[in-house]
């Protein structure tokens, strides 16, 4: 049996720390520690060309808060000279999916680019990156949490990175795109005269099975 191929995970941000207690928890740990993943963090501030680390500027046109420059990006980028997806992290992009994980999880390599502040130069979108991406249509302080959620849903996709192979296979969005799975139980079988339903009991794997597929929603159903 062959070596596991490696997946590169570049992550470009003013805030690297951010990463830190992250990447070397749970799933991402695990998927570093047997060889699968490898996660570079870089300090968007150490491309910039002034001694105080200049990343951001007022908007051409006017208006209210600040904008990333192009130029720290780039360099970063230029230096990586990644050989998979460049992703920038922004409202603009397209949602994020569980197909977009596969896709991103089968790859060489895999670079996020951070935004903060108001926003970045769109010469960074236009020209740079290959793809923009959003987790939801809500704002936050910069793409460090998006970040984040594209690394945990990708790495746990390769093969090792979760022991059980079914678990993984049995998730929400895992075949079907819109698919949610049905709901889970454990023990006790009762807990505060909350009952898991009998047909889970019932050691009846035909009638289980028809129950979590009956269970089964559509995320696209009105």
């Amino acid at each position: 049996m062959g070596k596991p191929s490696l997946l590169k995970v570049n992550v470009v941000t003013i805030f690297p720390e951010f990463f830190r207690d992250p990447l070397n928890t749970s799933i991402p740990n695990r998927a570093k520690d047997q060889g699968l993943a490898e996660y570079r963090v870089i300090d968007l501030r150490s491309y910039t060309s002034d001694a105080r680390g200049t990343i951001d500027d007022v908007p051409y046109g006017g208006g209210s808060g600040m904008v990333m420059k192009p130029e720290p990006f780039f360099r970063a980028v230029d230096d990586l000279e990644p050989s998979g997806p460049v992703v920038l992290m922004s409202a603009r992009g397209k949602k994020f999916t569980h197909e977009d994980a596969v896709r991103y999880s089968v790859g060489p390599e895999l670079t996020l680019l951070c935004g903060h502040y108001k926003d970045v130069d769109q010469r960074v979108a236009d020209h740079l990156a290959t793809e923009e991406v959003s987790i939801g249509n809500f704002i936050l302080s910069g793409g460090e949490i998006p970040s984040l959620a594209v690394i945990d849903a990708v790495v746990r996709l390769l093969p090792g990175a979760i022991g059980d192979h079914d678990s993984a296979s049995t998730d929400s969005f895992y075949e079907e795109p819109t698919l949610l799975s049905p709901p889970s139980y454990t023990r006790p079988s009762e807990y505060r005269c909350y009952r898991v339903p009998e047909v889970l009991r019932s050691g009846d794997h035909t009638k289980i099975k028809e129950w979590k597929l009956s269970q089964t929603r559509d995320t696209q159903e009105k």
